[in-house]
């Protein structure tokens, strides 16, 4: 991989977490019924990519640097309880897997 591709690849992490940033009424479970990923995921794998580089950064801070603040401020914020139907459509997918 080049500096050139590190460099794309960062300033479009940085556009996806500024449109998801922007759109912060797509909760994260519809993220995840239709994409099979959310925001909480992107913590996650940016914790397990910044250890695989030689850094700590745990969940919890991964999940401020996702959400742009603290995620308990993030949910009280802005997470909806989940619909009866988003819930047995997560749970669909989940029994699929």
């Amino acid at each position: 991989m080049t500096d050139k591709q590190d460099k794309i690849e960062a300033a479009v992490l940085r556009r996806l977490l500024a449109h998801l940033d922007e759109n912060k009424q797509v909760q994260n479970i519809e993220l995840m019924n239709l994409a099979n990923f959310c925001r909480n995921c992107l913590a996650k794998w940016y914790s397990a990519e910044a250890k695989a580089q030689g850094e700590e950064v745990d969940y919890e801070q991964a999940r401020e640097i996702i959400y742009g603040m603290p995620y308990s401020e993030w949910k009280e914020k802005y997470q909806k309880p989940a619909t009866a139907e988003q819930l047995a459509q997560f749970e669909k997918n989940n029994k699929s897997k």
